[in-house]
């Protein structure tokens, strides 16, 4: 009970001098130059990226979301926040609320408990890679004092964009064969790109144009005017449907500071790979000749980089803005040098004074993430199960004991150990499936992921897995397969980080860690869009006798959708 003792009492300790932040939004598409070629993007009041919440820790965030889509339902994910007290506000179609329809509105209220560096984003079918998303932040609570020190501050959010509309890529993926989405035209740095010229023309062998932009371009990139020998924290948050990144700042070092939401132990390196999910603040002190000018470029990692690095420029105000830099920008590391990206991810540590994990875990999953078929349907699966999430939300069925809601039976928590993990499949079908796993309130489970060959040969992808509700601790990453009652000896309980997305590497497992202490339901995905949206993902419940009052407008839809009608009607 300790724990969850010291989150209602967190909860209750909610002082007067937090504040209620109230948001009227609407989305629908509108025209835009995300990088300067015209198409549709989802925008949020007229704006793409959509607004940044800025918050302070305690505070309650209110959003009265409307839909004007003409022909879609629509959700947004709170991604970082961990929806203590309000698992249904999570934003998670199908899993904790019923997609808002066209033209009705929907409330999202819920406390945000610390401070972090966070991003929201959809979370029905790929509409992420329509462009709906934005920056959420959260400061430190007034009267404590931050960690960091820095004399300013910027934001980036970074995302890869399509020409292709996300309905033409969902039928693509549903179609037998499949037809696949291919790499982003663009990668776009707080919504801005260029993908029919070039900000760095005159260094490289490109045939693309040099960049001119006009007054208000959309795609025109975002400068970052700095001064001379002051340190700068840049947030950077990763909301790509697709692409692993890696971020340089020509000259300079960074210092690594945060991951996630959470304070780590900094650590020096010369850029900074980051996966779909992903959020850092890195520390950059401005101490290179100031007057010259330098890039910034965000590269792929982990796929073969077809889509050109998205550039901008770190401006000293001692140098003429319109200056470009004296010198190409940096370039990105090979893209499939896995150990150069697992020796950053060991770098990071959970900051000194940070929670520890519990010495012993109760119960334990071990999911192999595998591509298979499905009637010639391509599919990803785990322990041969291809999520298909049910019409009525899970949330809604175990609230309410709706035993046709899914597949009330547990899915398979482990997978046949002689599992040839380096070679295509030897029997590729999977089944769907939409059971569940459900936890006993306030249990340490450990889960961990387990990577393998997909259906063609050599073709194991880095996976960015993310979960909802938590953070979890990260206690270790290994080659081949997981050895239970042997790898468990490597891992890290000193100082693991705690983290909420964590990347699975090719070939390899990593383990993770949380405790069952948010009542609610959970999902536990991997975040490359057309992943999850052919079935790679898994859904945790916990507490369910503990799970409070549910708003009615979350669950509308399905089999809830009756029952709440019967029950008002009598």
């Amino acid at each position: 009970m300790g724990v969850w003792w010291i989150v209602v009492v967190a909860i209750l300790a909610h002082t007067a001098s937090a504040a209620v932040r109230e948001y009227d939004w609407e989305v629908e598409y509108k025209f835009g130059w995300p990088d300067c070629k015209e198409g549709m993007v989802m925008a949020i009041n007229g704006q793409f990226p959509g607004p940044t919440i800025r918050a302070v820790a305690g505070d309650t965030i209110v959003v009265h979301l409307t839909n004007k889509l003409a022909t879609e339902g629509l959700v947004i994910h709170w991604h970082g926040i961990r929806q203590l007290g309000s698992p249904w506000a999570d934003g998670a179609a199908g899993i904790t609320q019923c997609a808002i329809n066209p033209g009705e509105t929907f409330t999202y209220k819920f406390i945000v408990d610390k401070p972090g560096t966070h991003v929201y984003h959809g979370h029905y079918g790929m509409q992420r890679s329509a462009g709906l998303y934005g920056s959420l932040i959260i400061d430190v609570a007034k009267g404590k004092r931050e960690p960091l020190r820095y004399d300013g501050e910027f934001n980036l959010l970074l995302s890869d964009w399509w020409h292709e509309s996300i309905l033409s890529q969902e039928l693509g993926l549903s179609s037998r064969p499949m037809r696949w989405i291919g790499e982003a035209q663009s990668i776009l740095i707080n919504g801005r790109g260029q993908f029919n010229c070039s900000l760095a023309a005159q260094y490289s062998n490109t045939t693309l144009p040099m960049c001119k932009f006009k007054e208000g371009d959309q795609c025109a990139p975002e400068r970052l005017h700095v001064e001379p020998n002051k340190t700068y924290r840049i947030r950077l948050a990763s909301s790509t449907a697709l692409a692993s990144l890696n971020l340089a700042v020509q000259g300079h070092k960074l210092v690594v500071v945060e991951a996630d939401g959470n304070y780590i132990t900094p650590f020096v390196t010369d850029d900074i790979d980051i996966y779909s999910g992903e959020s850092y603040s890195v520390l950059l002190t401005t101490d290179q000749d100031p007057s010259q000018n330098y890039w910034i470029s965000v590269g792929v990692r982990g796929r073969k980089p077809n889509t050109p690095p998205a550039l901008t420029v770190l401006n000293y105000v001692t140098a003429p803005s319109s200056k470009p830099p004296s010198s190409p920008p940096p370039v990105t590391p090979q893209w499939n040098d896995f150990e150069r990206s697992k020796n950053f991810s060991k770098k990071i540590f959970a900051a000194m004074g940070s929670p520890s994990p519990p010495r012993k875990f109760k119960k334990r999953l071990i999911l192999l993430n595998t591509q298979n078929l499905i009637d010639g349907s391509t599919k990803w699966a785990i322990n041969n199960v291809s999520l298909a999430v049910p019409g009525t939300p899970y949330l809604g069925s175990v609230k309410y004991k709706l035993k046709r809601g899914f597949n009330w039976k547990s899915p398979p928590t482990t997978f046949p150990m002689d599992y040839d993990i380096m070679n295509p499949p030897r029997y590729n079908s999977t089944k769907q499936g939409n059971g569940i796993y459900a936890f006993p309130f306030n249990v340490t489970v450990d889960v961990i992921l387990q990577n393998a060959n997909g259906l063609n040969a050599n073709a194991s992808e880095i996976h960015p897995w993310h979960l909802h509700g938590h953070d979890f601790w990260i206690l270790g990453y290994g080659e081949g397969k997981f050895r239970p009652g042997i790898d468990e000896k490597t891992y890290n309980l000193k100082n693991p980080p705690l983290k909420n997305t964590v990347a699975l590497y090719p070939y390899g497992w990593t383990a993770l860690r949380f405790v069952t202490d948010n009542p609610g339901v959970w999902f536990f995905h991997c975040h490359i869009e057309p992943h999850l949206h052919m079935g790679m993902g898994v859904v945790f419940a916990e507490g369910l006798n503990r799970i409070g009052k549910i708003p009615d407008e979350a669950l509308g839809c399905g089999l809830t959708k009756q029952f709440l009608f019967n029950r008002y009607r009598h």
